[in-house]
């Protein structure tokens, strides 16, 4: 990937690591002009915000707060991984389920 192109979406790409607020804020400001490394980090954002979202409601819920806490701790892992790549302008995929989060959403 061009240097110019992940200096110019590397701010969208941090702020789309800072809450779901932030991953919408990231997405309208990439929206109008897209940028492949920003969305790149938009995608694997919006990943594992689904899935802290499916751990709080099916996991917490159904399971107990053992599991939720094992998988919470688990998805903060992959998003400290995620945040740490954006700041270093890589592209580094979230382990397990990167791949499948750039198909899902390849539309963003």
């Amino acid at each position: 990937m061009e240097n110019q192109t992940v200096e110019e979406g590397k701010t969208i790409a941090i702020i789309s690591y800072l809450t779901w607020i932030g991953t919408i804020v990231a997405y309208a400001m990439n929206s109008s002009k897209k940028n492949s490394f920003a969305s790149f980090h938009i995608r694997q954002m919006i990943g594992l915000g689904i899935l802290q979202i499916i751990n709080a409601w099916v996991i917490y819920g159904y399971v107990g707060g053992m599991t939720g806490g094992i998988i919470s701790f688990v998805l903060f892992i992959l998003w400290i991984i995620g945040f740490i790549g954006a700041i270093k302008g890589e592209e580094k995929k979230v382990p397990l389920l990167g791949d499948q989060f750039q198909e899902w959403f390849k539309n963003v």
